[in-house]
């Protein structure tokens, strides 16, 4: 058990570094565990790698050797693992100009119990500062500098970010739940998978639903605030002299500019109040003698008196 966790480290080796070792580990004896890789890569330019390595615990030996492995697992192989992924990350690096750097490495082991047997359960993790170039249009690969292997019963998982749609991808996956996936055996070419992800474009009938649901919302505020608003209060009533003064004096300075005279219809129309109000006022200012009504067939001609005050100067 100890040997074939040691040749799972291996197996991952090879994975990340280079195809080179791949007839190595194609001629090996495939032991009975599966490993899963997935990468779930941010739109800054990130990758954050959960590698779970799985094996069944058939005897009472092969649970001693894994508990062995997980109590040397701080000290020995998680070491190993961050030391990988750093030469992982300084050859693509190297290869792309790009600055990459490995951080937030974690290592795990536990049994799990499952109604298909026991399970010895290594989980490795770590954060690839840099395995992609953040742009608008990104492309997955290029940290992939010397191709890989994945080995039978192994899975790639590739997760995309948020917002964005894939473009290409090559190979093609064999699957596209909870991301891209490839299963082994598979050799992957220089650069490869390749994935080139563009932004999602936001759909003009989410634009539109989200328009009129605003409509609907606003409506129903301004329904609201309408039937929560006090009723007005009537607006008091005006004053009627004060009125009826600027009626007059409206109708004077009309007059005045008319050259002292109007027709009591020519008024009415100049002036776009109702006859009976004209003619009320007209009244008025006639009975105070401030005007003299002239009766011209069958209209009134309206003419200042003599006396009619002028108009004070602004």
């Amino acid at each position: 058990m100890r040997r074939v966790l040691r040749w799972a480290l291996l197996v991952l080796l090879v994975f990340l570094l280079s195809a080179a070792l791949t007839g190595t580990a194609a001629a090996a004896e495939v032991p009975d565990y599966s490993i899963t890789y997935t990468v779930t890569v941010a739109d800054d330019g990130s990758a954050f790698w959960h590698v779970e390595y799985r094996t069944l615990l058939r005897t009472a030996a092969d649970v001693a050797d894994f508990e062995a492995y997980a109590a040397d697992l701080a000290e020995v192989y998680l070491p190993e693992f961050r030391g990988l992924m750093e030469r992982s990350a300084a050859q693509a690096a190297a290869a792309t100009g790009r600055s990459m750097a490995i951080g937030s490495v974690t290592g795990n082991a536990v049994i799990q119990e499952s109604p298909t047997g026991r399970y010895g359960v290594v989980l490795y993790t770590a954060l690839w500062e840099g395995f992609v170039r953040p742009a608008a249009t990104i492309t997955i690969g290029d940290a992939f500098t010397g191709g890989m292997y994945l080995d039978r019963g192994n899975t790639l998982v590739i997760r995309i970010p948020d917002g964005y749609t894939v473009a290409q991808v090559s190979p093609d996956a064999d699957a596209t739940r909870d991301g891209l996936v490839w299963s082994g055996p598979q050799l992957f070419g220089a650069g490869e998978p390749r994935v080139v992800l563009e932004p999602q474009a936001f759909p003009l009938v989410y634009a539109a639903a989200g328009l009129v649901v605003l409509f609907i919302i606003g409506g129903a505020v301004a329904v609201r605030r309408r039937s929560s608003a006090p009723a007005p209060s009537p607006d008091p009533a005006p004053d009627a002299g004060t009125g009826a003064a600027s009626l007059e004096d409206r109708i004077v300075h009309l007059l005045k500019s008319q050259g002292g005279e109007l027709f009591q219809s020519d008024i009415v129309r100049m002036t776009a109040l109702p006859r009976s109000t004209v003619s009320t006022v007209l009244n008025d200012i006639h009975a105070r003698g401030m005007i003299v009504k002239i009766r011209k067939g069958r209209e009134n001609l309206i003419r200042l008196a003599a006396d009619a005050p002028a108009d004070e100067e602004q």
